[in-house]
């Protein structure tokens, strides 16, 4: 996770914040991880609870596992 801070009235604030999703998992399961990637933010309490003030991407990465 990275996050980009600036300063606001002498106040550090959180301006962006992105999230790599790193998954092991055999290739079978890619479409359904992705599609769960897709519209995990829709239900996520803490992405609902600050969309509105700090801009918050993901990215999805799978790596060679199981």
């Amino acid at each position: 996770m990275t996050g980009e801070v600036e300063t606001e009235e002498g106040v550090l604030v959180i301006r962006r914040i992105h999230v790599t999703y790193r998954l092991k998992t055999s290739e079978e399961n890619h479409e359904a991880a992705t599609r769960a990637h897709d519209v995990h933010h829709g239900k996520c309490p803490v992405y609902k609870s600050i969309e509105s003030s700090i801009d918050i991407t993901t990215d999805l990465v799978f790596e060679p596992g199981v």
